[in-house]
Formats: C-alpha cells, structure tokens, sequence
C-alpha cells in the first residue's frame, strides 16, 4: 500500500480509533481534518453500505477536485443495532433524537424505552461497513459486527457514542470499560478496517 489513505470523517472518536489501528499497520493515514477540510458528504442509504459507499465516492471526488487525489478514500458507516427495538437506532444512529443531542441523552433514551425488556432479551450489535475507493476507481467494502447486549445503565468513560450501554459478555464490561487497545481489538470498526487492509494489500498497485 503505497499511497496515502485519507478517512471520509471529521468525529474525533473515530479518528483516534482508526490512526491507531493503521499506525499498527505501519500505514500512513489522514483524516479530512488534518487537511483542514470540513467537508460533509451525504448519507442518504438505508443501509450501511449505501453510506458508506456514497460517503467514500462523494469525498473521493471533492479531495479530486481540490488537489488532494491520487490516494485511497475509505469512509465507514456503523451503528448500533437493537433487537427489541426492530433494529433501532440502526443506520439511524448518528441521528437518533437529532444530530446535535448529547449521547448521554440517546444512551438514557434507549435505556429507559427498554425497561421493561427482561435479561435475555436484550441482545444488540454494533455493526461497521467500510468503502474504499482505490487510486483507480475501483470499489471494496468490508462488513464486521460485534455482538452485545444493552445494559440497564451506562458505565464506563472509555470509548464514545453509544459505548457506554454496550455490553460485552465476553469481557463483562461495557465498551466503555474496555481499554483503548482492547477496544481496537475486538470491535466492529477494528475488524472491519482489518479485512479492508488486508482486501488493499491483495490488490496489484491499489486497484
């Protein structure tokens, strides 16, 4: 993987989760705003990979038209996914209850709109697919899920979003709880980007 790879978003959250893991990678990598670039692209899908494939193609295009191609554009589009809610938030997530609501308003909301939702019965994924739009034109996706469970109350100050109501029984804490490194291991977006590394390494000249 020669060229750069410039990540389609501006949450500071996922920037520190995505550098860590490409720097793992010995990958360099740059998020928009480390180029000063503010720009929004769309999400117009009602699904993940729509997003996240319209997310990467229209940034993709704005880097082209703004002296910063010739790289790799990777955008992802993830969210959490609740079973006793029909799949709520889902590819909603980022705009559950509007865009500018604090998470701790989101994660109390959901909390409280599951209370009567027995153990058992609480089972949730967080789900990430990410696009990648090669130095050709070419475009891969990868998709990775986490499995979980919504707990009673939020716990944890790691992570952001809507880790701090998801449950890992493997670990018997909330994402919120896990460590950073822990974290990058085991989650959605961390096994997601590593399929899509590995999809980069495999094709000749990145595309």
């Amino acid at each position: 993987m020669e060229k750069h790879c410039i990540v389609a978003t501006n949450n500071p959250g996922k920037v520190r989760e995505l550098k860590a893991i490409f720097e793992a990678e010995s990958i360099p990598m740059l998020a928009l705003c480390d180029l000063g670039i503010t720009f929004v692209p769309g999400e117009n899908g009602t699904t993940f990979e729509a997003n996240a494939m319209q997310k990467a193609t229209e940034t993709a295009a704005f880097l082209a038209e703004n002296g910063h191609g010739g790289g790799i554009t990777l955008a992802d589009d993830s969210g959490l996914v609740i079973d006793a809610l029909d799949g709520a938030p889902g590819v909603d997530s980022a705009l559950f209850m509007g865009a500018d609501t604090p998470y701790e308003q989101r994660c109390a909301k959901i909390i409280e709109t599951m209370s009567a939702v027995p153990d058992g019965k609480r089972s949730a994924r967080f789900v990430c697919v990410i696009a990648c739009i090669l130095p050709c034109g070419k475009a891969i996706t990868s998709r990775a899920a986490l499995e979980g469970e919504i707990a009673r109350k939020p716990s944890g100050a790691e992570g952001f979003g809507y880790d701090p109501i998801f449950f890992v029984p493997k670990f018997g804490k909330t994402m919120a709880e896990i460590s950073r490194e822990e974290k990058n291991k085991i989650s959605h977006r961390g096994q997601a980007l590593r399929q899509m590394i590995e999809l980069i390494k495999s094709t000749p000249s990145g595309g």
